[in-house]
C-alpha cells in the first residue's frame, strides 16, 4: 500500500480485530487478501457448514460481521473505509473489496472498536433487568444504517420458547451439529429480549449486509453494557423462518438471524471465550 493508505501495522491491527467477529460454531468462514489496491474479503469454502435449509446464509452472516468489524477497527485507527461488495461477477466468493482513506476518529469510533474485544456470545440465561431507555431504538437505528430491520419477538408469540438457550443452542462437535445446550447454558428463567434481524431481500448480498448489521447491533449492545448471543439454528427451519416473516414483518422482510439481548447474570462463571485463527491462517499467501 502507498503512503496514502494505512501502513502494515495498522492493517494488521485492523485485521486482528476483524478476526474476532462472531460466526456460527465459530467456523470463521472468511479469508483475507492484502493487495496493492486494498483488502479483499473472500468466503472460505473449506470452513463451510454442511448444507442446511439456509444455504450459505450462516457463512455470509459471519463474513459480513468480519467486514463490519474491519471497518469499525479502521475507523478507530484513523481510517474510513470504502467498501465495494460483491465486486467480481466471475467469482461469487469474492465478497468485498475495501480501501481506506484518512479520517480523524470520533469518540464513538473509538468506543465501538473497544467493544470488539468485550463482545462475546453469552449463552447463559439473562437476569431480570430494566432495559436502558431508548436502547431498542438505538439498535434499530444501527441495523437500519446497514440496510436491515429489527423487530422484537413478543412474549405472546408461541415461537418465543424456541429461542431460549436450552431450546436453541447447538454445538459443533466432531464435524456435525449436536442438539442441546452447550456448557455455558444455565438453569432458571431467561429474561433476554429476543430480536429478529431481517433484510428486504434474501440474496447473497442481503445476507452479507445482514452480517454487517448484526455486527453493528452486537457491538452497540456491548458498548452500552449489554450481553448478547446470536442464534442461527432456529432459522434452519424453513417453516419457522416463513412464520417469523409473516408474524413479525408482515411478509415485508426475510429473517436472517435472531439475537438475544439483555443483562448478563451475576456470578463468577463467565462464558467460555472461543479461540480465533491467527492472522497468518486467515490470509491468502502473498504468492497466491
Amino acid at each position: 500500500m502507498d503512503d496514502r493508505a494505512p501502513d502494515d501495522d495498522t492493517v494488521a491491527t485492523a485485521l486482528a480485530l476483524a478476526l474476532r467477529a462472531p460466526s456460527r460454531y465459530n467456523l470463521q468462514p472468511w479469508r483475507w487478501r492484502i493487495a496493492a489496491d486494498g483488502l479483499h474479503l473472500y468466503l472460505d469454502r473449506t470452513r463451510s457448514l454442511p448444507v442446511t435449509g439456509g444455504g450459505q446464509r450462516d457463512e455470509l452472516l459471519g463474513c459480513g460481521a468480519a467486514l463490519h468489524h474491519l471497518s469499525v477497527a479502521f475507523a478507530a485507527l484513523g481510517w474510513a473505509t470504502i467498501v465495494h461488495r460483491m465486486p467480481s461477477s466471475d467469482n461469487p466468493d469474492h465478497l468485498a473489496a475495501v480501501t481506506a482513506v484518512a479520517r480523524r476518529p470520533t469518540k464513538q469510533d473509538i468506543a465501538m472498536s473497544a467493544a470488539i474485544t468485550r463482545r462475546h456470545s453469552d449463552r447463559r440465561n439473562y437476569s431480570d433487568w430494566i432495559a436502558p431507555p431508548g436502547y431498542l431504538g438505538l439498535l434499530t437505528e444501527r441495523a437500519s444504517a446497514m440496510g436491515a430491520l429489527i423487530r422484537p419477538l413478543r412474549d405472546h408469540s408461541g415461537d418465543r420458547r424456541a429461542f431460549e438457550p436450552r431450546a436453541a443452542t447447538q454445538r459443533w462437535a466432531g464435524g456435525y451439529a449436536v442438539d442441546g445446550p452447550g456448557p455455558d447454558v444455565t438453569a432458571g428463567p431467561d429474561h433476554a429480549d429476543v430480536l429478529v434481524l431481517a433484510t428486504p431481500g434474501d440474496d447473497r448480498l442481503a445476507q452479507l449486509r445482514a452480517g454487517e448489521a448484526m455486527s453493528a447491533v452486537l457491538l452497540t449492545a456491548a458498548n452500552i453494557g449489554l450481553a448478547t448471543c446470536p442464534l442461527s439454528a432456529p432459522l434452519d427451519s424453513a417453516d419457522r423462518r416463513l412464520q417469523l416473516r409473516h408474524d413479525v414483518f408482515d411478509d415485508s422482510a426475510h429473517p436472517q438471524i435472531v439475537l438475544r439481548v439483555g443483562q448478563a447474570p451475576d456470578g463468577a462463571d463467565l462464558p467460555t471465550i472461543t479461540t480465533r485463527r491467527s492472522l497468518a491462517e486467515a490470509l491468502f499467501p502473498v504468492h497466491a
